[in-house]
């Protein structure tokens, strides 16, 4: 089985991962994921991450789940925006919010990828990967 978006996958795996209460999941690793996950940490919405690799020598990222005192997820929700079939992008003008305020918005730009906060501040747009709440 071939996954046509990676990273939509790795969405759903915290998604449903957080809703089952697990303490950790591992996803195959890439330059972007990493990225995210660095993101969701920063921001915190995961305890931690580990770059490993498995017996087979390829390469997971592990992430820990963080969860409030009436164990429930921190990630109350994390949806992908940009699809393999429908790419969105967007200026930093016209950056959309994301529950007003209280919520992040991971961005793909020129300088990286980074949150849609860091894209204003700095004048860049580019393709919405994902919402997180």
């Amino acid at each position: 089985m071939s996954i046509s978006d990676p990273v939509a996958d790795m969405l759903t795996k915290i998604r449903n991962a957080g809703m089952a209460k697990h303490e950790k999941i591992d996803v195959s690793s890439s330059k972007l994921k990493l990225e995210i996950v660095k993101i969701l940490k920063a921001e915190g919405y995961i305890k931690n991450f580990k770059k490993t690799t498995t017996m087979d020598n390829s390469n997971i990222i592990r992430v820990y789940l963080k969860y409030d005192d009436s164990t429930l997820p921190i990630i109350h929700g994390i949806e992908k925006v940009s699809k393999p079939g429908r790419r969105v992008y967007t200026g930093y003008k016209d950056m959309p919010r994301v529950f007003n305020g209280y919520g992040t918005l991971i961005v793909s730009t020129s300088i990286g990828v980074t949150t849609g906060k860091k894209a204003v501040e700095k004048k860049v747009g580019g393709e919405i990967i994902c919402t997180v709440w």
